[in-house]
Parts: C-alpha cells; structure tokens; sequence
C-alpha cells in the first residue's frame, strides 16, 4: 500500500533530479509508444482508405483509430503499473525490500513534474530579464502550442503565467488525485491520457479526428482535478501573499472567468492565478499563423508582468506542497484506518 512517507519522497526526488535523461521514464516510453502506433494506424488506414482525407468512410476510420489508439495505450500502461506494484509486493525483506521501496518512490516520482514545469518557466523568465528575447522565445516555443516569434516581453510572460497555471494540474495535482484513489497504476494512466492529448490532441486537419478520443478524455480527466488546482492556488495566494483580499480576488475571478476558456479545465487555474496576481490573462493568440481570439481572464489593469510571473512561481510552488501535504494527510488516514481493521 502507497503511504505518506512514499508520496513525500517521491516529490522530494521530483524536486531534487526531475526527470534526468539518463534515467528510464515512463512518460518518454508512452511517448514512443503513440509515435509508433499512431505511424501504424495510418498505414493501416491508408491501405484501407485510399482517399483518407476525403472520403467519409476514411473520417470515420480516423475517429475509431483515434479510439483504438487511446485504448492500446492506456489500457497497457495501467497494466504494467498494476503488475510492477505486485511484483514489488514480493519483496518481504533485506536488499529486495529497499530496492522494491526504491523503484516504487522513483516510478510515483516519474508522474510529478514539478521541477520540469519550474524550469522550463524559469527559463523564459530569466531569458527575459537579461534581455535575451529570442532565448525566451525558443524557451517558450518548447512549453506552448502559440506562436512566439512575434510575441512582446509582456506577452510571452502572460503565456508563462497561463502555462504555470494549467500545467500545476497536468504535472502535479491530477497525478497526486489519480494515485489517491486508484495507486500507481491510475496515475500512470493519466500520464498516458495527458501524453496522448499533448501528442494528438490538437485541433487542426492532422488531429481533428485522429485525436478526439484522447482530446475528449483528457478534458475528462482533468476536470475535477482542474478545479482542485484552483482551489489550491486560491489557497497558496492567502499563505505566499499573507493576504485574505489576494485570496478573495483569486477565488472571485476563478468563479467568475473559470469558464471563458474555450477549455472545460484550463481556464479554472488560469483566471484563480489571474485573480491572485492581479493581472490579466488570455486575449488574441497565434497557432500556427492562425489567429484565435481567446476571451481575457482576469481583471484589466497596468500590472507588472515580470514580477508577475515570478509570483507565479512561488504560488505554483505553494499550491503544490500544499496539495502533497493534504494527499499524504489522506494517504496516513487511510494507513491507520487500514492496520485497525
């Protein structure tokens, strides 16, 4: 059984190493996996349907695809999870047991990336305030779907502000909820759902289609999640600001633009961060020289977006221990219910 002790440690090792190349990770194996199996299925479906793009027999191969593409990788990663956790089990005692405890930490550790959304966020900021501009919009290009050639200094801290916000619920809420209630093998599962949807999951010709299923289950999966990451920032905006207004403003905004985004989850820590810092998010974007009009979050106003953004990064850091200390409260609840009964 996971208990506190392994959770706290696993974000320990998240904050300590992140996710170092040298290491075999779970996340760059699902990866592969759909990279390959997408490759598959479109052979599959060229054969089958010459004329893919054009016939409707071919759309409707490329939505099932999509699906089949969803379960031959969720279905599987859930599996081996569920396997390795009773392979550990075996372990009683001596060596085997150190090391079953060991891998058991680095595998909850590999679905935590708080340090990896810190860095890369880091990266643009720091970018920025040395005055290297097109440093900051390489490193933004490698954490968002927008354009960011054209973007002001102002601009791509608005889109590290958005990126902090929503991926606090990717990388570090949504797997800590999912291993509350389902262990190791859930959360990997949701790894799998959050990878499919950042591989496939867009909205052009390409994914329309072939990446519905896993655009629809990831906005699934994440919505209770999304929601409690804005209560969590709520929350880290009254202890990192010392303030009961910042954390009234946080919640008033999240209750009130939670729902512009054209997302079902991401606007929720966005407008709770939005609220928390006093800024505001959103407005005109570009994906892939297409300008989309998104509806602004938060509160117009003359607000420094520099120091914005490295408020960000202590309230995403805050949200973050917080969420991991409520999960491991519940995790040494249930240790105690489980030995009295």
């Amino acid at each position: 059984m996971i208990g506190p002790g392994h959770l706290i440690s696993a974000f320990a090792l998240d904050l300590a190493i992140g996710d170092p190349m040298w290491l075999p990770h779970p996340v760059r194996i699902i990866g592969r996996a759909i990279t390959y199996m997408e490759n598959l299925l479109r052979a599959i479906l060229q054969r089958v349907f010459v004329k893919t793009h054009t016939s409707p027999f071919g759309k409707q191969g490329e939505r099932a695809a999509g699906i089949l593409l969803v379960a031959v990788i969720v279905i599987p990663s859930a599996l081996i999870a569920f396997f390795i956790i009773v392979l550990l089990q075996q372990a009683s005692s001596g060596f085997l047991l150190i090391l079953s405890e060991a891998v058991l930490i680095y595998l909850i550790g590999t679905t935590i990336a708080l340090r990896e959304l810190v860095s890369s966020a880091k990266q643009v900021i720091d970018s920025i305030k040395a005055g290297m501009i097109e440093d900051a919009r390489k490193h933004l290009s490698m954490i968002v779907g927008r354009d960011t050639a054209e973007l002001t200094e102002d601009c791509m801290l608005r889109a590290t502000i958005e990126t902090l916000a929503e991926n606090l619920s990717d990388g570090v809420i949504a797997p800590i909820f999912y291993l509350l209630i389902g262990g190791l093998p859930m959360a990997i599962a949701y790894k799998a759902i959050n990878t499919l949807d950042s591989m496939v999951g867009y909205k052009n010709e390409k994914y329309m289609r072939l990446g519905w299923a896993a655009a629809r289950l990831d906005d699934i999966a994440n919505f209770i999640p999304a929601r409690l990451s804005g209560i969590f920032i709520v929350i880290a905006s009254f202890f990192a600001g010392c303030s009961l207004t910042t954390a009234r403003s946080s919640f008033k905004i999240m209750r009130r633009d939670g729902r512009k985004h054209a997302s079902p989850n991401s606007g929720i820590p966005e407008a709770a961060m939005a609220g928390a810092l006093g800024v505001r998010l959103g407005g005109p974007s570009s994906y892939s020289g297409r300008p989309v009009e998104k509806p602004y979050i938060g509160n117009e106003d003359t607000g420094d977006y520099f120091a914005a953004a490295q408020k960000a990064l202590a309230l995403v850091a805050t949200a973050s221990v917080l969420s991991v200390t409520a999960a491991a409260a519940v995790l040494g609840l249930r240790t105690i219910m489980w030995s009295g009964i």
